[in-house]
């Protein structure tokens, strides 16, 4: 990159908003895991839509490519730059302003580096719930969530960031801004236009702003452990407890056995609710409005009922919030727990809720046979077909042996999960990770589609090079 445009860039943002020192930018370079790293150029850091449009301008006039950051979460390296060292990093962390709270539209609208938690904290003060929710959300940012839709906890209930999502304000390609920040719920004029952005990992533009919905507080909650036999079971509890407990079941998490042992080796104060094995679990919550709504007592009949039907072998009703909270960290304990195990492969898929059960068996028994003795950590969001399919080595197996298997391994993994009409990537995202390999999973018809729009927005192919769509 020349000085000249390194210069215009420090016009447009100051002296403090361009890094081009290697040490400063190093925590820009790589993802939190150090799965994937790169060289940029330099790291901007625009302070306002403004600023990031004078940014994206110069940068296409220049022919330099740009990586849209936020919280760097991510884990398929989609935020990350390339090598080659002419790649710039656009930093949004700096625009973290809630610009605007609308509790007669139910709405809050924030600019894309508010960090997610902020935002939830930002609700609940006026009394109000913004649901996303997610293990990285003291660090991960809204314009990270839309560009990857961010799933989470309580899809079950409230859906993804593109259910989730009223209205964007987007820097194009060019450097033009798309005005898109309306909060309405019925627009019936056109093309659904931040469709296009939410998902798109920052290959299409740089979000900049969004309008959220808000939902009303949760006044009073109840959770439960709950021993399976089987991921058959959670599949009909499922359908039990819509059946008693109607919306007010916000989330619906499953775990094997072996995910839990991980956490119940390695989590400071973890402690198994049961004092036997089982094969399955799931951690069940309930959620109203209401300060009083009796969920404890809808819960418990709920799973008498499932109990009665040979679907629960046991179960555990949390009788405060700080045993609820000791039931959800053995849940999100999981993917920390697993690292201390050796290499953890780890994979995000999704199928048809009812073709769950089938697609752990077909799939398990698979790996078993590339690897014998292969520990598999299956866990997730089984109420919108959401698992997390991860993979330790086989005990006292060597860790580079293991890692030269991944290939392989996920292959069974992405056959398997195409075989049950499923997805390769259910809210991760595809990154650099998977780009590689999402023609053989993805119709051919689509990715033209996609191409094609990329072609049409960014004709210069500078927006997140190397990212999302195969080369």
């Amino acid at each position: 990159m020349t000085a000249d445009l390194m210069g215009r860039l420090r016009q447009v943002v100051g002296p403090a908003g361009v890094i081009d020192d290697p040490g400063e930018m190093a925590g820009y370079a790589s993802d939190w895991r150090n799965a994937y790293s790169g060289t940029p150029a330099a790291v901007v850091r625009p302070g306002g839509t403004e600023e990031v449009a004078a940014v994206v301008a110069l940068c296409a006039e220049a022919g330099v490519a740009m990586v849209p950051q936020g919280g760097n979460t991510g884990l398929c390296g989609g935020a990350v730059p390339d090598h080659s060292g002419r790649q710039v990093v656009l930093s949004l962390t700096r625009m973290r302003r809630i610009r605007d709270l609308d509790l007669g539209n139910q709405t809050i609208t924030v600019e894309a580096g508010a960090v997610l938690q902020s935002v939830q904290a930002a609700a609940a003060a006026a009394g109000w719930l913004f649901p996303l929710s997610l293990g990285a959300e003291g660090s991960c940012t809204i314009g990270g969530n839309l560009a990857t839709n961010a799933g989470g906890t309580g899809v079950l209930r409230y859906g993804t960031m593109r259910d989730l999502t009223l209205g964007l304000e987007v820097v194009l390609p060019n450097g033009r801004i798309w005005h898109g920040l309306r909060g309405l719920r019925k627009d019936n004029t056109g093309y659904d236009l931040k469709q296009l952005f939410i998902g798109a990992e920052g290959t299409l533009g740089v979000i900049t702003a969004a309008v959220l919905k808000l939902f009303p507080g949760v006044q009073s909650r109840a959770a439960a452990w709950v021993a399976l036999p089987g991921p058959q079971a959670a599949v009909d509890l499922i359908g039990v407890l819509r059946e008693l407990a109607g919306d007010r079941l916000t989330g619906f998490e499953i775990m094997s056995r072996q995910s839990v042992e991980f956490v119940l080796r390695h989590s400071t104060g973890a402690r198994d609710p049961f004092g036997d094995r089982h094969p399955w679990y799931a951690l069940v919550e309930l959620g109203d409005t209401l300060p009083a709504a009796g969920l404890d007592g809808v819960l418990e009949s709920s799973l008498g009922e499932a109990f009665e039907r040979g679907v629960v072998v046991d179960a555990v009703v949390a009788s405060s919030p700080a045993q609820a909270a000791a039931l959800w960290a053995l849940r999100e304990g999981i993917s920390e727990a697993q690292n201390h195990e050796g290499p953890s492969l780890k994979h995000d898929v999704s199928v048809p809720v009812s073709r769950i059960p089938a697609f752990l068996e077909r799939t398990d028994r698979a790996l078993g046979q590339v690897v014998p003795g292969i520990r598999i950590v299956a866990y997730g969001h089984v109420g919108d077909g959401n698992l997390h399919y991860n993979l330790s080595k086989p005990d006292g197996s060597d860790d580079d042996e293991f890692r030269a298997r991944a290939g392989d391994l996920a292959r069974v993994i992405y056959d398997s999960t195409s075989a049950f009409d499923g997805s390769i990537s259910a809210e991760h995202g595809l990154g650099q990770s998977k780009r590689g390999i999402i023609a053989d999973y993805k119709d051919s018809h689509e990715l033209e589609l996609m191409r094609g729009l990329k072609q049409l927005i960014d004709p210069q192919g500078l927006m997140n090079p190397g990212k999302l769509l195969p080369g």
